[in-house]
């Protein structure tokens, strides 16, 4: 009989790569993670790894036990999903990945919700880049994920992984309340700032000012949106700002609509075979009243 944990590992490293990336997410040392999938080959009786440099490679062999071990990962979660559900009390740890707008914007209400609620319920909320994010809830390092996806930018589809609308959010250009501008083609000859390239939000902005008929000059780069607000509100750039970044506060820019009053998707994604857990549906559930009650 194959040893489920060392299992997982194999899989690990045909997600991510490297033994020591496996090492660093599971908490192992590379060392022990090496003994582990050795004595699994001894287990399997047939080769698993093959050495690339100082890499090292699945074997076909080694493919076909990965492929049976996330399903079997899949029924396992199913099975901890429905007993969960038999229980009438909401407790637990919910690991929640969420992008910057949707931390400030979002989850401080619904930690506040959830603690009223389900006090036996942890939440540990981590910042993520929505593409990352989604891959990491995939890999069973999160288990609940706020996303984003741009105007014709879609985000990853990632198999096992679902998806539920949390809303649609308006964007918008942000310029001093004393600018004068009134259309984006007004920004024209100023400065930018940007998320970071590489970003579906970065893509989006860029063609957004292509379409309107000029290249950005964009002279500053970083994913903090209270930067981009900063830099504006003292006069050294503009930006398409989303409606998130106001949540619950007056905006203290002048806010220009845009051709089309484009807006991004902002959902949950969770694993199929754990979106019945109770914990996943409670925090699914107090999310889509925190959106509520900010559009109140």
């Amino acid at each position: 009989m194959l040893d489920v944990r060392r299992l997982r590992l194999l899989r690990e490293l045909k997600i991510r790569g490297t033994l020591a990336a496996v090492a660093e997410a599971l908490a192992y040392s590379p060392s022990a993670v090496s003994q582990q999938l050795a004595i699994l080959e001894q287990e399997a009786g047939v080769p698993l790894l093959s050495k690339s440099g100082r890499r090292v490679q699945l074997t076909p062999q080694a493919d076909v036990l990965v492929a049976h071990t996330t399903q079997l990962l899949e029924r396992l979660e199913l099975m901890e999903s429905e007993m969960h559900a038999s229980l009438s009390e909401v407790s637990g740890t919910v690991r929640l990945a969420v992008f910057q707008s949707a931390a400030l914007g979002i989850v401080p209400q619904s930690l506040t919700l959830l603690a009223e609620r389900y006090p036996q319920l942890r939440v540990e909320v981590t910042q993520r880049e929505p593409e990352s994010a989604l891959a990491s809830v995939w890999a069973r390092d999160f288990d609940l994920v706020i996303a984003e996806q741009y105007p014709a930018h879609s985000a990853p589809r990632l198999a096992e992984l679902d998806r539920e609308v949390l809303c649609d959010d308006g964007l918008r250009l942000g310029t001093t309340k004393a600018s004068g501008i009134r259309s984006i083609q007004d920004a024209a000859t100023l400065p930018w700032v940007m998320e970071p390239r590489g970003t579906a939000s970065r893509h989006w902005a860029e063609q957004t000012c292509r379409l309107a008929g000029f290249e950005p000059d964009v002279r500053f780069e970083t994913a903090d949106l209270q930067a981009h607000i900063r830099l504006i509100e003292s006069g050294n750039a503009v930006a398409l700002l989303p409606d998130l970044v106001w949540a619950e506060q007056t905006p203290t820019l002048d806010l220009v609509e845009l051709p089309g009053s484009p807006s991004r998707t902002v959902f949950t994604s969770a694993r199929e075979a754990s979106a019945s857990r109770p914990t996943i549906q409670a925090c699914r559930a107090v999310l889509r009243e925190a959106v509520q009650l900010l559009r109140a």
